[in-house]
């Protein structure tokens, strides 16, 4: 199951995305506020004019009191992660109601090394909580090569990296 945001009231619309096409358009009333709306069903993977995959991994979001599950695609280039704000900047937003996460918390970079391989790079925001590996907290300006499989947390959220390599 799939949710959708109301962009007028933030109200949570879910559907099974399964029943769709990749690319098929979708409406939906709100039943909140009655506002209608359109989506379309991105296929999992998408590739660029160069032949590049766009989705070069992605980050799990674990489950805790302040939110659910989630699955947040990262891209080539800084990916900001933060808390979601309707009006916000951020590149990967968590939807989430913890405090701790700031609005733009941490960044994880993804660039190719002189090899052609993925490096993927972690930096805090900066944020008013720290960012955190291996119960180390992330000093100002510091950089850390992270790799699959890698934890990280952000206010009360923990964080497990997927690589596309």
């Amino acid at each position: 199951m799939k949710r959708v945001r109301c962009p007028k009231c933030d109200y949570y619309i879910k559907f099974d995305e399964t029943r769709y096409e990749p690319g098929q358009k979708l409406v939906f009333q709100c039943p909140q506020c009655g506002r209608e709306f359109a989506i379309r069903i991105k296929p999992t993977i998408t590739t660029s004019n160069d032949g590049e995959e766009d989705m070069v991994g992605h980050i799990v979001v674990i489950e805790n009191v302040f939110h659910v599950k989630q699955v947040l695609p990262l891209r080539m280039g800084d990916n900001v992660i933060g808390r979601y704000h309707k009006t916000g900047k951020i590149t990967t937003p968590i939807e989430t109601n913890d405090p701790s996460v700031d609005f733009t918390h941490c960044v994880i970079n993804v660039s190719r090394d002189k090899k052609g391989a993925l490096r993927y790079v972690l930096r805090d925001g900066p944020s008013n909580t720290g960012t955190w590996i291996d119960n180390e907290i992330l000093g100002d300006r510091e950089l850390r090569v992270v790799t699959d499989g890698t934890i990280f947390t952000i206010g009360a959220t923990s964080i497990i990296i997927r690589t596309a390599e």
